[in-house]
């Protein structure tokens, strides 16, 4: 009777081995059936959520720098006088003399200009933002174990529109000293102060465009046993690498970036009233957009849920701390670089995956 007993208690006691040998979805070993491999395809969502951040713009005019003025509307003088400043009687001369030479001081008259401000400036309130885009998410994943495994996320490129914030001005200021012959009149000097409009990020759609590629490599845990539990939940670390190309400005929004490299130009190659009154100059500006590379860390939570050994559905979220900085370029080929102007782009996106898989 105690033999009979201690056999059935051995065979209850070797079914679990029995059912796991049975079942090669339950090994671990190569060649045993044990999935390692997994591949899935499916719908890629991403939600940026950072701000726009201020653009830093520095130009080719330094401080202090002192430029001919040129031939210069007498108008034009008189809309840029500094208002914080008491020039009353200087105004009603110059409005006479406007009078007399029939509107234009001419570049015997018009002297020279002390200018200031045009260095370099920030932009409160400006910047770009990125748009949500859905694209297609590849996911290939290699299990160590039957917890751990090593994700890459990948998918096809999605080319992602950049909306602009706020408007851009150029704060001037200038000392200007009218002269007769090479005489200058410094006890006539005209103060002058005005912030010039640049352009309007966002009065003409997207301010700019760009395919962005973001490959990821994560380490995963995966929650519950293959072969038993059909709903696996996981959390997975790893990095993010964030490349841009394809870069493209908004037509209308380079036409005032253009516009902009002219009043530079205009500055110096010594026609700063022309600058004023938006002349183009002598030169051929030209704009250029670049954006970094940059790193991100990456977090996701997410599950699959098995159909079968080999078919499964898996949805996740994950949150990628990513930042890049870009740069817009306004150059001649003559004067060398006109403008350049940087600001950071906040991407922080969410992406939100559903898919359906293989495992081989």
């Amino acid at each position: 009777m105690k033999k009979t007993l201690l056999c059935m208690m051995s065979s209850l006691a070797a079914l679990p081995a029995l059912s796991h040998a049975d079942s090669p979805y339950f090994s671990l070993k190569d060649g045993d059936g044990f999935k390692r491999f997994a591949v899935s395809v499916g719908a890629l969502h991403v939600m940026p959520q950072g701000k726009a951040q201020p653009f830093q713009v520095k130009t080719a005019v330094k401080n202090g720098e002192v430029a001919k003025n040129g031939d210069i509307q007498v108008d034009t003088v008189l809309n840029n006088l500094n208002p914080k400043v008491n020039q009353t009687a200087l105004a009603a001369a110059l409005k006479g003399l406007g009078y007399l030479s029939g509107g234009q001081l001419s570049s015997g008259l018009s002297g020279s200009s002390k200018i200031q401000g045009l260095e370099q400036w920030n932009n409160p309130g400006t910047g770009l933002e990125a748009d949500d885009v859905t694209t297609l998410g590849i996911m290939t994943n290699y299990f160590f174990t039957d917890h751990v495994s090593f994700e890459m996320k990948a998918g096809i490129p999605p080319k992602v529109d950049l909306q602009g914030k706020g408007k851009i001005y150029a704060p001037f200021s200038a000392v200007a000293t009218p002269q007769i012959g090479n005489l200058p009149l410094e006890f006539l000097n005209i103060d002058l102060q005005n912030d010039i409009f640049i352009t309007d990020l966002e009065a003409h759609g997207p301010a700019a465009s760009a395919r962005a590629w973001t490959p990821a490599v994560e380490l995963q845990y995966h929650f519950g046993k293959t072969g038993i539990n059909k709903f696996r939940p996981y959390v997975g670390l790893g990095v993010m690498y964030a490349y841009f190309n394809e870069l493209e400005i908004n037509p209308r929004t380079e036409q005032d970036l253009i516009a902009a490299g002219h009043m530079i130009a205009n500055i110096k190659q010594g026609y700063a009233g022309a600058s004023l009154e938006g002349k183009p100059s002598k030169a051929n500006p030209q704009v250029d957009l670049e954006a970094t590379d940059a790193f991100a860390p990456i977090a996701t939570v997410g599950f699959t849920y098995d159909f079968n050994e080999r078919w499964f559905a898996v949805g996740s979220v994950s949150y990628a701390h990513l930042k890049n900085e870009t740069t817009i370029t306004v150059s001649d080929d003559r004067l060398g670089k006109l403008i350049t102007s940087k600001a950071d782009i906040e991407v922080n996106p969410i992406l939100a995956y559903a898919g359906v898989g293989i495992r081989f």
